[in-house]
C-alpha cells in the first residue's frame, strides 16, 4: 500500500514535481515503487530523475549501477556542508542509466554522514537547497529513502511536493498509517509546508509472503485479540474511508526479475500485472505537473 500526498514545487518558470518515497519499516516495497513509476514516467516522454537517499543503495543497484564502483556519491553532498570537506553541487553527481533515467546514487558510506547532519542547523534542508540549484532539465525528481525515521527520510519528504508511503498488508497498515502522520505532523510544526493524504494505493502480496506471514502468526501468536477482530473488509474500508482515490498493485514475479536486471518494470515486462498498474499510477503521477 501506499499514500500520496499533494503540493507542487515551481522552478524559474518552470514545473518540477517532486516525490518522495517513504516508509519507516523496511520491506514495504518502497524502492520497487520508486524505480516502476519512474520507469513509465520515463516511457512516456518525461524527463526523471531518482535520487537515491537509502546507504544501502537499493534504487542505485535496481538501475544497475553497482554502488561498489562509484567514487562520488549523494554522501558527498551531504558532507560538503562541513569544514574540511570539498563542496560538491549535486549537478556533479547525475549518472545516466541503461532505462535513460538519470541517478544519483547512494552508497553504504551515507551512514557516516548521519552524525554529521545532527551537528547541523540546516540538517533537514540539504537536499531541497541542493535540487533548488538544478536547472529545469527534468519534469519530474523521485526520491527513494532508507527505512527509518532519521535525518534522510527528513531530507527527502521536505525536498518532496509529494510523498508516496509505503504500508505493510492488513492491520499493520493501519499502524504505518498513523506513525508517518505524526512524522508528517512534527514536519509540518517544526518545519513548514502543507502535506495532505490524496491517493493509497494498496499492494499485495505474493503466495509466500501470504503464506510465511500467516505461519509466523500462528506459531509465535503475534496477532492480539484485537488485532484478529479486525477483518480485512474492515480495514479496505477504513483505507478507502480516508483516501480520495484507491489502487491496488498486485504481486508479479516481473517485477523482482526486473530489478535483478537493474531495469524498471516498464523496461521489461511492462504488460505484466503490476506493470499494467505501475503505468496507471505514473499517469496519475504524470499529471501532477500539469
Amino acid at each position: 500500500m501506499f499514500i500520496i500526498f499533494h503540493a507542487k514545487f515551481t522552478y524559474q518558470g518552470e514545473t518540477i514535481t517532486r516525490i518522495a518515497f517513504a516508509h519507516h519499516k523496511g520491506g514495504t516495497g518502497k524502492t520497487s515503487s520508486c524505480l516502476n513509476i519512474a520507469g513509465y514516467l520515463q516511457k512516456s516522454g518525461e524527463r526523471v530523475l531518482v535520487v537515491d537517499c537509502d546507504p544501502q543503495a537499493n534504487a542505485t543497484s535496481g538501475l544497475g549501477i553497482s554502488p561498489t564502483g562509484l567514487e562520488t556519491s549523494i554522501y558527498d553532498l551531504f558532507m560538503s556542508r562541513f569544514e574540511g570537506f570539498p563542496e560538491v553541487s549535486i549537478r556533479d553527481l547525475i549518472v545516466r542509466t541503461a532505462s535513460g533515467i538519470d541517478l544519483v546514487p547512494s552508497t553504504l558510506d551515507l551512514v557516516g554522514a548521519e552524525p554529521y547532519l545532527y551537528q547541523s542547523e540546516g540538517r533537514a534542508t540539504v537536499l531541497r537547497d541542493a535540487l533548488d540549484e538544478i536547472s529545469p532539465n527534468y519534469d519530474m525528481v523521485l526520491i527513494d529513502t532508507p527505512p527509518s525515521m532519521g535525518q534522510f527520510v527528513i531530507n527527502g519528504l521536505v525536498a518532496a511536493d509529494h510523498t508516496i508511503v509505503n504500508l505493510d498488508p492488513g492491520i499493520f497498515a493501519l499502524e504505518g498509517i498513523e506513525t508517518m502522520n505524526a512524522i508528517f505532523q512534527d514536519i509540518r510544526e517544526n518545519i513548514g509546508g502543507d502535506v495532505r493524504a490524496e491517493i493509497a494505493i494498496m499492494s499485495q502480496e505474493s503466495p509466500v509472503q501470504g503464506q510465511r506471514a500467516g505461519l509466523l502468526d500462528a506459531i509465535l501468536g503475534l496477532l492480539s485479540q484485537r488485532e484478529k477482530r479486525i477483518e480485512p473488509e474492515a480495514i479496505d474500508e477504513r483505507v478507502s474511508a480516508s483516501f480520495m482515490m484507491v489502487e491496488t498493485v498486485p504481486f508479479s514475479p516481473e517485477v523482482p526479475a526486473a530489478q535483478r536486471k537493474g531495469l524498471p518494470i516498464s523496461h521489461y515486462a511492462p504488460d505484466c500485472p503490476a506493470g499494467q498498474a505501475y503505468r496507471k499510477i505514473a499517469s496519475t503521477v504524470g499529471h501532477w505537473k500539469k
